[in-house]
């Protein structure tokens, strides 16, 4: 669970809703089924009308991402790859080939039968790059269906809200009802600045740092498989790799005792 993800969302509807609460409202004024439906419902259509349909399917399916997401992938797959590069400096790259079934990453997988099959460094580097270059490609239209949502919803809330203003002004012979008719109009602009602020963009900007991590994991997976085939070093094969991490591997040896004279 992304505890920043969640606590975010919540701490800013708590600071809302406790705001609404302490100039005298309840929840009931914000709570309008109508306005829900012409901003949702439009949002929806109009994200739909500029994107594919599977690209909207997938950024629902994304969703899940942002709250949930595994923060020590990089760690987990340095140490595969430095296990890796153990085995096939004692044994050579070939052995590696019966170990290809149990690696997860697809991408790893891939790239380290390519190299078990005797494919030159460089033109190793260049295929994979390539696939790099293409799913960055591919992932980078989630979070724009997210920032689409974000830049529609609040002219829709506007729309929404102009609904019920005529709907407002067809009543004026009861004045009494005017003010909790323009309050109500106006929950509409609520739903969709709203959304778009609390949701939408920061969806569309968590998703992207998302996208760029993968991205890093995947160069840091085709950087060590190179590295194996060229017969670099373990040790700097694992040094070379916390770089991506940002982080320096830390030594399994004990430093000397100091001596006094």
């Amino acid at each position: 669970m992304d505890a920043g993800s969640l606590g975010g969302i919540l701490l800013a509807l708590a600071g809302i809703l406790a705001g609404l609460l302490l100039e005298g409202g309840h929840l009931g004024q914000v709570l309008q089924p109508t306005a829900a439906m012409i901003v949702f419902g439009g949002t929806l259509g109009a994200v739909m009308l500029q994107f594919p349909l599977n690209t909207v399917f997938s950024a629902a399916q994304r969703l899940v991402r942002i709250f949930l997401y595994k923060n020590d992938s990089g760690a987990v797959l340095l140490r595969q790859i430095v296990t890796f590069a153990n085995k096939a400096r004692r044994l050579g790259i070939v052995s590696l080939d019966p170990d290809l079934p149990q690696v997860a990453d697809p991408f790893l997988r891939q790239a380290l039968m390519l190299a078990v099959d005797g494919t030159e460094p460089s033109e190793l580097r260049r295929i994979m790059e390539f696939q790099i270059d293409n799913v960055s490609e591919i992932e980078a239209r989630i979070p724009a269906v997210f920032e689409s949502a974000g830049g529609f919803s609040p002219t829709i809330g506007i729309i929404g809200a102009v609904i019920g203003l005529i709907q407002v002004m067809q009543h004026l012979d009861h004045m009494d009802q005017v003010g909790r008719g323009i309050a109500v109009a106006f929950v509409a602009t609520i739903y969709g600045v709203g959304s778009a602020n609390l949701f939408f963009l920061p969806a569309a900007g968590k998703l992207k740092q998302r996208a760029r991590e993968d991205q890093r994991l995947k160069e840091m997976a085709l950087e060590g498989v190179i590295s194996i085939l060229e017969g670099m070093n373990p040790r700097m094969i694992e040094i070379k790799l916390a770089s991506f991490q940002g982080s320096t591997p830390q030594s399994s040896e004990k430093p000397a005792p100091e001596t006094h004279p």
